[in-house]
């Protein structure tokens, strides 16, 4: 055993939370490796205290050991190729409840609880978190803050960002550090929670978040209009500029409509939650907006509603050994209709994907391995003229190394760079997997 696991494997309580690599399963191990632009790390070391976390982060400090931080692993592979990782440090054992204080819709949880279990926590009291992020089934907590994964329902409850009300995290150098709620003390000069958020891991390991929840609605119901990009446009234009109050608004490519089989052209998957009456009069005026318009309108609800939303999830977010590539894009509100047309032309028929209405943001997948850079890059080029950007989030670490992963053209590297120089002046954790290599 090489001298880094031996370390690690001594100081963990009777080496529970301590794996060397070559005693990893096979599935894990492919895992981390797509995540790795060079040989993979000695071990992965399981925490199940913050306490050990910080104590694990303090060796790995002293040492010069790069750290590679993560989840569950579901999105380790997001981002840019991470260069000679010494050890993998997975919160997944730091996975309890702290807190549900009902009254104040609030509830604390370790960074490593999933996603799915905290829903059912909060389905008890009929409360939900109002986020539906990538690999629901197995995505943590910290791991969507920290590559803040949101969803559709962004639309009507914002990013993860606002949801953060508290953090717990652990320095670079070993220490524990507080943000927001639950705390007594601060760091001056910085707002943690929306910093971490999104840093993909480059900042400091997240141990603790609370969260604000909100109540589950008592009926939903889902409005599909399909037809002309012209129409859909206008029917999208009169969507956000009207009092209806959608929880989620999505434009989908004719390439995904094709795929979950509700015809072939755009659409706009638009979905109401709310009180039964509410909910019934809103779909009623979107659909009839659509008419006037030309659109065709499908309703759906309970069973069937559910189904579609998880095979919406399912197409743009599979569960695979070996990841399909996938993008996040943004652009302009006004453009997205105008890049869903430029992308499905492009990519057809592999690739497939929609964007939020109301942010611009959204994703594309393709559903075959072999894409080539210059796809990519094309791609990010109809983005960026239409106001926009592209990340290259999955991929094999084969294609991921022929180009920028980020394609970032902004003015804020260098004060990234210095934010990095701040919390990891060693560049000790996930180096090189956010933007501009930091």
């Amino acid at each position: 055993m090489n001298a880094i696991a031996q370390t690690l494997e001594t100081m963990m309580e009777s080496g529970t939370g301590f794996c060397a690599w070559e005693d990893l399963e096979v599935a894990q191990q492919a895992s981390i490796a797509l995540a790795l632009a060079t040989p993979p790390p000695r071990c992965v070391v399981y925490p199940q205290t913050p306490q050990e976390l910080a104590e694990v982060m303090t060796l790995a400090n002293r040492e010069q050991w790069r750290v590679l931080p993560c989840g569950n692993g579901s999105k380790l592979s997001w981002g840019g190729l991470v260069e000679k990782a010494d050890v993998v440090i997975s919160t997944q054992r730091l996975n309890r409840l702290i807190e549900h204080a009902v009254g104040d819709l609030t509830v604390t949880v370790e960074a490593g609880c999933k996603f799915s279990e905290l829903q059912q926590i909060l389905k008890a009291s009929n409360q939900f978190l109002p986020i539906d992020p990538p690999y629901p089934e197995q995505a943590t907590i910290g791991g969507i803050l920290a590559t803040a994964a949101t969803g559709s329902l962004r639309h009507r409850y914002g990013g993860i960002r606002d949801m953060v009300l508290g953090i717990s995290l652990v320095r670079a150098d070993g220490k524990i550090a507080k943000a927001g709620g639950r705390v007594v003390k601060n760091v001056a000069g910085y707002d943690l929670m929306k910093l971490f958020t999104g840093a993909y891991g480059t900042l400091g390991t997240l141990s603790q978040v609370t969260l604000r929840v909100y109540p589950l609605p008592t009926a939903s119901q889902t409005v599909l209009l399909t037809g002309t990009a012209e129409a859909l446009a206008q029917a999208s234009k009169i969507l956000l500029a009207s009092t209806l109050t959608p929880s989620a608004a999505d434009l989908l490519s004719t390439a995904l409509m094709t795929r979950l089989e509700l015809g072939n052209n755009l659409g706009l998957l638009t979905r109401f939650q709310s009180i039964e009456a509410s909910v019934q009069e809103q779909s009623a005026q979107l659909v009839n907006i659509g008419h006037q318009l030309g659109l065709q309108g499908f309703n759906y609800s309970e069973t069937d509603e559910a189904a579609l939303w998880k095979k919406l999830q399912d197409f743009l977010w599979p569960t695979s050994q070996t990841p399909t590539p996938a993008c996040k894009i943004g652009v302009l509100p006004a453009n997205a209709i105008a890049l869903l047309n430029q992308l499905d032309s492009l990519t057809a028929p592999a690739g497939m994907g929609l964007i939020h209405l109301g942010s611009g943001l959204g994703s594309w997948r393709f559903d075959n391995l072999i894409v080539k850079p210059e796809t990519i890059l094309t791609m990010r080029s109809h983005c960026q003229a239409l106001g926009g950007f592209l990340t290259l989030l999955e991929a094999s670490p084969t294609l991921k190394q022929q180009l920028d992963v980020w394609g970032y053209s902004g003015n804020a590297l260098d004060l990234m760079r210095k934010i990095k120089q701040q919390f990891d002046p060693q560049n000790l954790l996930s180096p090189h997997r956010f933007v501009g290599g930091i």
